[in-house]
């Protein structure tokens, strides 16, 4: 019968020494990773040239109620705005306004809230132009909108809670205008079976990782002809329908 050779166990100081050494070289890994990709770092400023990363979201949840740090995401990713004073009173009272002047919108320049403009900007440069080239094979040139600010109760029911679009905290998005001419609707083209389909459809389901709430004509007849987009809530705790 062979005897099996007994290893002797290393002694437990050299265990830990080990332990804390493997330990370390993970940390080191990840800090180099974190340094190399500030997206998925927690701790890392926002910059939306940036690609979507495990903290953007995160993030986007900060700039709630943050109107100073969100502006500093606008200028810290060299996004052109014009901020404007507030106004209002009471439940419609606007503290944060400003407008985005690099963004091609009809029939108007919109107002909103710093945490819908960066929504907005990351959901049009990170997802809607790539998906209106991979599916429809040309880009998108003009945001066709229906507005932000309307000082009113939800659905206007004088019993509803207020809507997000009370203080500009939503916006209305109707359709989209390509440079090759076309002119994409949520009323015309939604649930049609072709491209133009199947290109809202996608942008729809991308709009939930920028935005607290996105409402589609799937959530109810009051939203046929737009998607609904507001910052209400956190991405990650949101409604997207």
């Amino acid at each position: 019968m062979t005897r099996k050779r007994k290893w002797p166990r290393p002694p437990t100081d050299d265990r830990k020494l080990v332990f804390a050494l493997i330990l370390l070289t993970l940390l080191l890994g990840a800090r180099v990773f974190l340094a190399e990709n500030p997206q998925h770092n927690p701790w890392a400023p926002l910059d939306l040239r940036d690609e979507r990363g495990w903290a953007t979201q995160t993030k986007l949840s900060g700039l709630r109620g943050d109107s100073q740090g969100c502006r500093a995401v606008l200028d810290r990713s060299e996004i052109a705005f014009s901020a404007l004073p507030a106004t209002g009173e009471g439940q419609c009272r606007r503290d944060d306004r400003l407008t985005l002047d690099a963004v091609p919108f009809a029939p108007r320049f919109p107002e909103m809230t710093c945490p819908v403009a960066t929504g907005l900007v990351l959901w049009l440069e990170k997802d809607v132009q790539a998906l209106a080239q991979d599916i429809l094979g040309s880009s998108v040139e003009r945001v066709e909108q229906l507005g932000t600010y309307s000082c009113r109760r939800m659905y206007g029911d004088a019993d509803a809670a207020w809507s997000e679009h009370a203080t500009g905290n939503a916006i209305d998005i109707a359709g989209f205008r390509l440079t090759d001419g076309r002119t994409v609707t949520v009323l015309e083209d939604w649930d049609n079976g072709r491209d133009e389909d199947r290109f809202l459809t996608a942008v729809r389901d991308a709009a939930c990782d920028s935005f607290g709430t996105v409402l589609s004509p799937d959530y109810n007849a009051a939203h046929a002809d737009h998607f609904h987009l507001d910052q209400g809530r956190s991405p990650a705790m949101g409604a997207c329908r």
